[in-house]
C-alpha cells in the first residue's frame, strides 16, 4: 500500500518543491514525511527534506542510551542528496576533538559553528549518520532520509530560534571528535548498488530490474520502496516518484516500470 504523505511546514523551508509534489506550496515545506495509517507501527521512517536555511545542530542516542531513557530504540539516519546548491554543505562531527565543558560553552555563546566540520555535498552524495553523531543539514539542499522510526532529538544549537534545546542531554550521547569518512559514499546514478546492509536498516539503490542485492535481506517483514524515478507497483498499487509504498515481503515488490528506486528494509 501507499504510505500517507504529510507536508510539513518550517522556518527553514522552501516555498518552491519539485513538480511530484504538487510544485508550490503555501508555506515554507521544510519536510514530506510518509506515515502509516492509524493503527499500524513502522519501524522505518522515509522522508523528504528541503532547506532554504542551516537545520538546528543535534544528536541522537544509540539503542542502549534511548532504552536507559524508556524509548523501544536509539535513532540511526541516513541522506541521499537528491540536489545541492554550489555552496551547499552539512555539518557533520567535529573539526578536531573537544571537551564537553568546551562545546557546551561554545552552543551557549554561538560560537559552535565554528567548531562543526562542514563539508560540502552534491547530488549523489550518501550519508550515514551513526547515533552520537553531532550534525547538521545546510542550506540549499534537498534529500531522503531514511531512519528508525522513533522521536528522539537533542538540539545542540539553533541559530537563536525560539525552540527548546537540550544541551545536557546532547552531550550525554555525543561524539565529541571528527567524523568517520568511511560512512560517507558517492553514489553512481545508473547502478543498483547496496548503500547499508547492517542493522538496523538495509537501503539499496535500484536501477531498472537489476534488484539481485535485494535477496541479501530477504526475511524482512516491513520493505519502504521510494521511487525516485519512473514507478512501482506495491502489492498490486502503482507507487509514483515522490510517493512511498511499504509491503511485507520483498515478492510483494514489482519493478517491471521502475526507472530508479530506493527500497529500504527493517531488520531485527
Amino acid at each position: 500500500m501507499k504510505l500517507n504523505r504529510k507536508f510539513v511546514a518550517k522556518p527553514w523551508g522552501q516555498p518552491l518543491l519539485p513538480d511530484i509534489f504538487g510544485d508550490r506550496t503555501e508555506d515554507k515545506t521544510g519536510e514530506v514525511w510518509f506515515e502509516a495509517p492509524k493503527g499500524i507501527s513502522l519501524q522505518l521512517m522515509v522522508k523528504y527534506l528541503f532547506t532554504s536555511e542551516r537545520l538546528s545542530v543535534q544528536v541522537h542516542p544509540n539503542d542502549r542510551q534511548a532504552r536507559r531513557l524508556g524509548f523501544p530504540h536509539g535513532k540511526e539516519e541516513c541522506w541521499l542528496i537528491l540536489d545541492a546548491e554550489p555552496d551547499a554543505v552539512v555539518g557533520l562531527g567535529l573539526k578536531k576533538t573537544v571537551s564537553a565543558t568546551k562545546l557546551k560553552a561554545a552552543a551557549m555563546v554561538g560560537e559552535i559553528e565554528q567548531l562543526i566540520d562542514w563539508k560540502p555535498v552534491k547530488a549523489g552524495d550518501f550519508i550515514y549518520v551513526p547515533p552520537g553523531t553531532i550534525h547538521a543539514i545546510g542550506a540549499g539542499i534537498s534529500l531522503v532520509e531514511i531512519q528508525q522510526n522513533v522521536d528522539i532529538t537533542y538540539r545542540i544549537y539553533d541559530y537563536g530560534r525560539p525552540r527548546e534545546l537540550h544541551l545536557d542531554d546532547a552531550l550525554a550521547v555525543a561524539k565529541l571528535k571528527p567524523y568517520e569518512m568511511k560512512y560517507w559514499t558517492e553514489v553512481p546514478a545508473d547502478q543498483s548498488v547496496s548503500l547499508s546492509t547492517s542493522r538496523p536498516f538495509g537501503l539499496f539503490q535500484i536501477v531498472g530490474t537489476n534488484d539481485e542485492i535485494l535477496s541479501q535481506q530477504s526475511g524482512s517483514k516491513e520493505w519502504q520502496v521510494v521511487p525516485l524515478e519512473g514507478e512501482v507497483e506495491v502489492r498490486g498499487e502503482i507507487v509514483k516518484a515522490g510517493q512511498c509504498g511499504i509491503c511485507p515481503r520483498l515478492s510483494d515488490i514489482d519493478l517491471t516500470k521502475n526507472g530508479k528506486s530506493l527500497i529500504a528494509c527493517a531488520m531485527a
